[in-house]
């Protein structure tokens, strides 16, 4: 696929900072992580996505050393994962990857996160335009699961959640 039919990292930043509550992006490890945390109540507060643009020391089953790949990673609810997937892989050893028949390197492609799909953990390169609706449905569901995680957190840690 051309990648001028590719959706922009920014159009992905931009959406998720302002069509989702309480999010919280943080830069680190050449990515930017998506936290649930209104108020900013915990440090970070609740993952529930990445945009990552390069390699990590254990993280390089999708080559994104490659000019103008990039991969959003999404921590969807099971039932989101099991419809797209099935059970979830074991967790792979070490410095492994989950698996399966995927390809992680090319765009375009739903898949379970290479390293993290044993955590119902999806990932995409470089989505398309019309992968990208499918995106934000699954953006908003894992959104809706870290809500329900922080405020679980919240309630057990006693801390007004009202603001």
């Amino acid at each position: 696929m051309s990648q001028n039919k590719w959706i922009k990292i920014e159009t992905v930043h931009n959406h998720i900072t302002s069509n989702l509550d309480g999010v919280m992006p943080k830069e680190a490890w050449g990515e930017t992580s998506y936290f649930y945390n209104p108020g900013r109540l915990f440090d970070r507060g609740t993952y529930f996505a990445t945009i990552k643009q390069k390699n990590g020391v254990n993280d390089k089953a999708s080559d994104l050393h490659r000019t103008g790949i990039w991969r959003l990673n999404m921590g969807v609810s099971k039932g989101a994962y099991l419809e797209l997937f099935g059970p979830p892989p074991p967790r792979p050893g070490k410095g492994g990857i989950i698996e399966g028949g995927w390809d992680f390197t090319t765009p375009d492609v739903l898949t379970p996160h290479p390293i993290y799909g044993w955590m119902s953990r999806v990932a995409i390169l470089n989505p398309s335009s019309t992968m990208w609706s499918r995106c934000v449905s699954l953006l908003e569901d894992a959104h809706g699961k870290a809500r329900s995680t922080f405020e679980k957190r919240a309630r057990k840690s006693k801390l007004d959640l009202s603001n």
